[in-house]
């Protein structure tokens, strides 16, 4: 696993408040989720796995978030007021979130006056920039939890252009923040050379953490009894994807390698769970595609390693070329080949247990599946590397472990 340098973390002093804690004390963390956790999606599985292993190495963690979503159990979690006519709960930029996020900063500093924090530790760029106005109140350190550049999400999104004005002002925005925060973690090594190159931010300040899997819950369930809850016979091979369904994921594209596959008279079935899944249900029947594709919706986290155990190969087609993938660890946790894009993520991540396509070519996208669901022998094997990968090398305690040890590095300046 890459990490950048972790020496001379710089912090603001503790406040008088929140006195550095000993060997043995628990470190009180005020964590903001802005964001409608949790709602069984890839950002949210890291908020709530590090929450835990936090929780586990003795930490008290007091998560803040949006009013929809749900509670996790053993998590603490604090909720802004309900705002009745904001109900979506997939990922991406909405003009309503300034509204919510005004409230998530009041919450978060009534919650802070009883719980005290050590630390605040902000996901996303929003909860950075609640963290710095709290920081500021409460003299205390902020980590920042960065999953991607909140300026190329936005584009990725669709929500601007780049070089628009809008496009300006985001940037600046986020430079701002990046200045204002006393310690990064990144969910990939890509992510932090992109805060130290790309945005100037000091290399001593900034950590790659990246996902985990709970291989207590993530492991190979029986093939059969997950095929018989999708009505699916032993015989034919099945493709499974899991995880949020939009074109940013690279949904669009896999759609045209899998009528490349029919068309080149491949068997095989594709399960696709995740949400929201009308539009590509709709585009899968206009591809004539629909008999051979089946779409769960939204899919419990608690059960996901029991779905995923029906397939025979995993699939990520995911662009973004510095955004953590977390699902790979889920699929390979469960003894799942992958075919994924080249990207410096997906081999941080997967390594030589990975399938890798051409970076956005749907055609040898399609051509790594079949050469996959063809040759048993392979996927036998790297369904043992990523077992053995997700097992030895992977577990949410040692991430846990990496983040406490920032923690402290802060409370001691």
């Amino acid at each position: 696993m890459m990490t950048s340098p972790t020496s001379h973390l710089s912090s603001p002093v503790p406040g008088p408040q929140s006195p550095v804690p000993g060997p043995q004390s628990p470190i009180r963390i005020l964590m903001l989720a802005p964001t409608p956790y949790f709602a069984d999606r890839g950002c949210h599985v890291r908020i709530y796995e590090e929450a835990r292993a936090l929780i586990d190495l003795g930490c008290q963690v007091q998560i803040v978030t949006y009013h929809i979503g749900r509670d996790m159990p053993g998590i603490p979690t604090a909720r802004i007021p309900r705002i009745p006519w904001y109900r979506r709960l997939t990922a991406g930029p909405s003009w309503q979130k300034p509204l919510l996020d005004l409230l998530l900063f009041f919450k978060a500093l009534s919650v802070a006056r009883s719980c005290h924090p050590q630390i605040i530790h902000a996901h996303l760029h929003e909860g950075a920039f609640i963290g710095i106005l709290l920081k500021t109140l409460l003299r205390i350190p902020l980590i920042m939890d960065f999953q991607g550049s909140l300026t190329v999400e936005c584009r990725d999104h669709g929500f601007f252009r780049q070089g628009s004005f809008l496009d300006r002002i985001f940037g600046a925005i986020e430079r701002h923040i990046n200045n204002r925060v006393d310690a990064f973690i990144t969910s990939s090594s890509a992510g932090a050379e992109l805060l130290v190159q790309q945005w100037q931010v000091p290399s001593q300040k900034v950590t790659a953490v990246i996902d985990g899997v709970d291989t207590n819950h993530f492991h190979p369930y029986s093939r059969s009894e997950a095929r018989q809850m999708f009505s699916l016979p032993d015989g034919v091979p099945l493709v499974v994807y899991l995880g949020v369904l939009n074109s940013y994921q690279g949904v669009d594209l896999f759609l045209s390698s899998m009528q490349i596959l029919r068309k080149k008279g491949c068997s095989v079935h594709f399960l696709l769970m995740g949400y929201p899944e009308e539009q590509y249900r709709q585009k899968a029947d206009e591809m004539g595609m629909a008999h051979c594709v089946t779409f769960t919706g939204k899919v419990d986290y608690a059960e996901a390693a029991r779905f995923l155990s029906a397939g025979d190969v995993a699939i990520s087609p995911k662009l973004s070329l510095t955004e953590a993938n977390g699902k790979l660890f889920n699929y390979m946790a469960c003894g799942l080949p992958t075919v994924v894009f080249d990207t410096p993520v997906n081999r941080e991540i997967l390594g030589e247990g990975g399938v890798y396509a051409v970076y956005g070519d749907a055609e040898d996208f399609a051509t790594k599946i079949e050469a996959l669901l063809t040759d048993p022998v392979r996927r036998a094997d790297l369904s043992r590397i990523g077992v053995e990968k997700a097992e030895n090398e992977h577990s949410w305690r040692s991430r846990g472990a990496m983040i406490t040890t920032i923690y402290h590095k802060l409370l001691q300046r």
